[in-house]
């Protein structure tokens, strides 16, 4: 791990035009490091997700991706004046750092396209639209392949495949784009057991290879199991910092406030919770 953050957000806060958001945002996340995002529907955790990729306006603080770093007075001030910065061209410079797997992508289970055409997917960003797939991009697709368990089924029409194999496909077609930040929007709704296990292999094994990885998931488990610290949010930041001093019974009760919260001597639980 190197000692700049892959992802630093100080101060921040990400706005709709229309006033929701997410305020208060101060975290740092370094290669080979996991963050879980955890907070109740509504809280604001994808708009987060969305902020860092540049689809939610910055409006107060500063985010820094990969050393480029942008604030909210910069963007204001370049919406007012001739600056030569465009805040657009900016995101969509810092996108091709980060690998995205939202909470839901529809893909036509009958649409005639082989799992591993939907994994080169991810490679069309650093292609452009006059280069054909070459060698390199090809090996690519088959490392992310290989990465989330799904080398054998490359061939398999996506269709075909389960939904939790689907969900890894995707994961794939991520990883293709070769992100040093992946951001992971609930990616455990739904999984049954295996595909839970293998996902969970998975993230340990992008955090050996140097990926950072923010994860939003209502999984508190999955926050002990595999990420390095935690930020509770619900409309503005809560707590952050190392997973078992954040997820603690009264931070948790705070954070899901009036929703029953339990504890046992393993994980704390949020009976009835379903993240979206």
């Amino acid at each position: 791990m190197t000692d700049s953050p892959v992802l630093r957000l100080e101060g921040a806060a990400f706005t709709y035009r229309g006033g929701a958001g997410v305020r208060g945002l101060d975290l740092s996340i370094r290669s080979g490091e996991a963050v879980a995002l955890i907070g109740p529907n509504g809280a604001g955790k994808s708009t987060l997700l969305k902020g860092v990729l540049g689809l939610v306006p910055l409006t107060a603080g500063s985010i820094e991706v990969g050393g480029a770093r942008a604030t909210a007075a910069a963007a204001a001030s370049a919406q007012t004046t001739d600056a030569a910065t465009d805040p657009a061209r900016e995101a969509h410079a810092r996108d091709r750092m980060i690998g995205y797997l939202p909470q839901s992508i529809h893909v036509d289970p009958d649409f005639p396209i082989n799992l591993e055409q939907v994994v080169m997917q991810g490679r069309y960003r650093r292609l452009g639209l006059l280069r054909w797939p070459g060698r390199k991009d090809r090996a690519v697709v088959r490392r992310a392949l290989e990465t989330v368990g799904l080398a054998d089924l490359a061939e398999r029409r996506f269709g075909e495949l389960s939904g939790g194999q689907r969900q890894r496909g995707l994961l794939a077609r991520a990883l293709a784009g070769e992100p040093r930040l992946l951001l992971l929007d609930e990616p455990f709704n739904g999984l049954d057991q295996a595909n839970r296990d293998a996902l969970i292999d998975t993230l340990h094994t992008l955090k050996r290879q140097g990926v950072a990885v923010l994860v939003s998931t209502h999984d508190l488990e999955l926050a002990r199991l595999v990420c390095d610290s935690v930020v509770l949010v619900n409309g503005n930041q809560l707590a952050s910092g190392p997973v078992d001093d954040v997820l603690t019974l009264g931070n948790v009760q705070e954070c899901f406030e009036g929703v029953e919260v339990e504890v046992d001597e393993h994980t704390l639980v949020v009976p009835g919770h379903e993240g979206h």
